[in-house]
């Protein structure tokens, strides 16, 4: 065989080696996991996404807000909660149901002060879809005949109502449920390790860039500032802080929180100012963290010290307004000690 000709040969063989190499390379490079981050809008609320994965999954983020919206949310008229307070439709979703069933085990083991069937009050007081003068006792005694969980039930995959002013607010729980999902969804794209968090609600499963546990920084009750309590190490679970000293109204003088009492129907008035929960997911913790709320410092203490599934803290205020805080020995044992 000529000898140009095997020259050549063995020549373009080493380019396409070459070429391989170098595309292997890039590959590799291009596919090895490194730490992301998403950032946004959702709910009025801003988000922070951090997460380990070989390639970006904005897409998979932002889809699972829209689901959860287009179930969830009282606030998007076409939601499927807004259908069913509508009575446009009586069928649930995976969504719907799963929220419901945590708020059913929320409300008995609160003694009925967790409800998501607060919607007609929480309108009442100007936190809903709809605004308008504060109630006085009259109109909420009118709005506590369709209020109430136990008012409802499931068959199947069908909403049951007793009465069919009965309408669903979320809220206090769909963020949770945000979180918890889109862990799912960067879990379903490769990512072992990420820090979801929405609005102050966090979802994680772990570790951070470090190789340390996830450090999330707990808030002091200010209104004007974010001022870090304290901060807790966590590898997996949700947590959920909720309080009244930032969402609130100013009527006559006087604050007017957003947690309203199923049972009374009025606005939630407590020396509790703030309480963190840490549950083995964000929509329980997200739950949890309302129902305490709206049952006060004590009652909280009582039923939550010797809690091994739930990491419980509260901040509240003593009568010369100095600031008390208490957490359980579940909470206790995630605080960084810095």
């Amino acid at each position: 065989m000529n000898k140009s000709i095997l020259t050549r040969r063995y020549y373009i063989a080493v380019v396409i080696v070459a070429i391989a190499v170098v595309a292997a390379i890039l590959f590799n490079h291009r596919q090895a996991p490194r730490y992301l981050t998403a950032e946004g809008v959702v709910w009025t609320t801003d988000y922070h996404i951090t997460y380990e994965a070989s390639r970006p999954l904005d897409d998979s983020i932002q889809q699972e807000l829209s689901r959860i919206d287009n179930s969830a949310s009282a606030f998007n008229p076409k939601s499927l909660v807004s259908q069913l307070n509508q009575n446009t439709t009586n069928r649930v979703d995976d969504y719907f149901e799963r929220m419901y069933r945590t708020a059913v085990a929320v409300n008995k083991a609160s003694g009925g002060l967790y409800d998501p069937t607060v919607m007609p009050l929480v309108n009442a007081w100007g936190f809903g879809y709809k605004s308008g003068r504060l109630p006085d006792k009259a109109m909420l005694d009118s709005l506590l005949q369709f209020v109430g969980l136990g008012k409802t039930s499931l068959s199947g995959r069908r909403l049951v109502k007793q009465d069919a002013r009965i309408q669903f607010d979320f809220s206090s729980i769909a963020k949770g449920l945000a979180c918890d999902e889109v862990g799912h969804a960067l879990e379903h794209g490769g990512a072992s390790n990420y820090m979801v968090e929405i609005g102050g609600e966090v979802a994680c499963k772990g570790h951070n860039a470090k190789g340390q546990k996830w450090h999330i920084s707990v808030d002091m009750p200010v209104e004007d500032e974010h001022e870090s309590a304290l901060v807790i190490a966590l590898d997996h679970g949700g947590v959920a802080t909720s309080g009244n000293y930032r969402k609130y109204k100013e009527v006559e003088g006087k604050k007017v929180s957003h947690i309203v009492n199923p049972l009374t129907g009025y606005s939630t008035e407590s020396d509790l100012l703030s309480v963190t929960i840490v549950a083995p997911d964000c929509m329980t913790a997200d739950a949890w963290a309302t129902a305490c709320m709206a049952m006060g410092t004590k009652r909280t203490q009582q039923l939550m010290a010797s809690s091994a599934h739930l990491g419980v803290m509260t901040i509240s205020a003593d009568a010369k307004g100095n600031l008390v805080v208490w957490s359980n020995k579940r909470f206790a044992n995630l605080i960084v000690n810095e």
